[in-house]
């Protein structure tokens, strides 16, 4: 049963690396609104348990899209994006 997880994780690993750094960047940047979105509707005169449920779901889309994208762009790409604010000083 293990082997069969460990397998599916790598299928989608490999999948994701096939993207483009551009889609990367994409996704990543769609964490940004989810987060907010975890955190906004705290502010909605909703009940607790609703409020509960909405952030748990942003929250996890957040992560969500945040995981893939670094997937998605990976050790270089990281870099390049870390040479992009080293770069600016």
């Amino acid at each position: 049963m293990r082997e069969f997880f460990v397998g599916i994780i790598t299928d989608i690993r490999a999948f994701l690396a096939k993207l483009s750094f551009r889609t990367g960047m994409i996704i990543l940047l769609l964490c940004i609104p989810f987060y907010v979105l975890s955190f906004a509707q705290m502010l909605l005169p909703l009940s607790p348990t609703a409020k509960s449920i909405l952030w748990v779901l942003f929250f996890g889309l957040a992560k969500a899209t945040q995981y893939a994208g670094l997937a998605i762009i990976g050790v270089e790409g990281w870099r390049r994006i870390k040479g992009w604010f080293t770069n600016k000083q």
